[in-house]
């Protein structure tokens, strides 16, 4: 019985080192394999790093004003009788808005031009009666100042008339009507906003440290943020007060707005030349791979795996971005001109890769992009 139980532990013995024997060396032949392997290149495409001298630029956000810019309102109070214009007009200097309700006034004037004629005739016979030396030079001087008086009164019934043609004070474009037929306006009560939209200004600050390199007619971009059209403009008044509470300078630059596009209260960007850069390199923004330890781009370079064999690989190299321009990004330091940079699919590498270079599509590299849709 003994004898059979040993036989039976010396044959599980052998079979379970049999089997350990097998996969001992299945292990280790897949290890052998998975150390031979290779990750197969990846499709990347790549641009020739060069040296370039970029325009220091300054950018600040900026506020589109009118240069002039009302709410045109009534002088005087009374019924609209009239409404000579459509929302949304353009009108020049002088040209009538809305006419209000003038009868009485028309009805103290026609009284006031019959005194006033009245007076004259009385004026004309004492001047007659005192060179015959038969009237008093006090019923002369009473009869002047009568004229005078008249006169006067007809002078200013015209001028309340007057004032009740509401006018444009300046030539531009009318905002949406706040009157209606009929309505009774009190004094002051608002009837159109009017703006002159050609030219126009845009507001913005600067940091106090660079007021010494702004100066009255120095270029100004001004870019509308909606659609990404830019237009050029020029300093045209720098303040003479810093804020104490943001150490910023309000600068004011002016715009032809030819076109009309820019209106008054838009956001605007600003972007001022304030002198150029030394020797910087550029490279599509899609090459750089953001990372919370800094940012880096990828260097084609030949390499060798650990066999010897020579293949076409990638170094991950940390880089120091500058400013940014359309779709180009500027490296200031950790890349030199001459280096292959890998610009699309950075995503998908790590240091060592291999990588397949294919330029047939390129990724965006302009410095002024025209996007479609703008």
């Amino acid at each position: 019985m003994k004898k059979r139980m040993a036989l039976m532990l010396v044959a599980i013995a052998a079979f379970v080192t049999a089997i350990g024997a097998v996969k001992f060396g299945q292990i280790k032949k897949g290890m052998a394999q998975q150390a031979a392997f290779q990750m197969p290149p990846e499709a990347v495409t790549t641009i020739v790093a060069k040296s370039e001298q970029w325009p220091t630029t300054l950018g600040a956000i900026g506020t589109v004003v009118a240069v002039q810019g009302v709410v045109v309102s009534a002088d005087l109070p009374g019924i609209v009788e009239k409404i000579s214009f459509e929302s949304g007009q353009r009108v020049r200097a002088g040209d009538p808005l809305v006419l209000l309700d003038m009868k009485q006034e028309r009805a103290q004037l026609a009284a006031a031009e019959a005194q006033l004629e009245l007076a004259r005739v009385s004026l004309d016979r004492m001047k007659r009666l005192v060179e015959t030396q038969i009237g008093a030079q006090a019923d002369l001087d009473s009869a002047d100042a009568n004229f005078k008086a008249a006169d006067a009164r007809v002078g200013e019934l015209r001028a309340t008339i007057e004032r009740k043609t509401i006018r444009a004070p300046f030539g531009g474009v009318l905002g949406i009507r706040q009157v209606n037929l009929g309505q009774y306006l009190q004094a002051g009560s608002p009837v159109v906003p009017l703006q002159a939209l050609q030219p126009i200004y845009v507001n913005f600050s600067v940091p106090q440290q660079e007021l010494v390199r702004m100066h009255v007619g120095g270029e100004v971009l001004v870019t509308n943020t909606q659609s990404g059209q830019s237009s050029p403009g020029r300093i045209t008044a720098i303040d003479t007060v810093i804020d104490t509470g943001t150490r910023n300078v309000a600068v004011q630059a002016t715009l032809p707005n030819a076109d009309g596009k820019l209106q008054p209260g838009m956001f605007v960007q600003t972007s001022l030349g304030v002198g150029s850069t030394g020797d910087i390199v550029a490279i599509p923004a899609s090459s750089i791979n953001h990372a919370p330890y800094g940012d880096s781009v990828f260097v084609v370079t030949d390499m060798k795996d650990p066999k010897g064999n020579a293949y076409k690989g990638v170094r991950q190299q940390f880089v120091k971005v500058g400013a940014g321009r359309g779709d180009q990004v500027a490296i200031l330091s950790g890349i030199k001109p001459g280096e292959e940079v890998v610009t699309s699919g950075v995503f998908k590498l790590r240091n060592g890769a291999a990588v397949q270079v294919n330029n047939k599509t390129q990724p965006g590299n302009d410095p002024a992009p025209n996007p479609e849709n703008s």
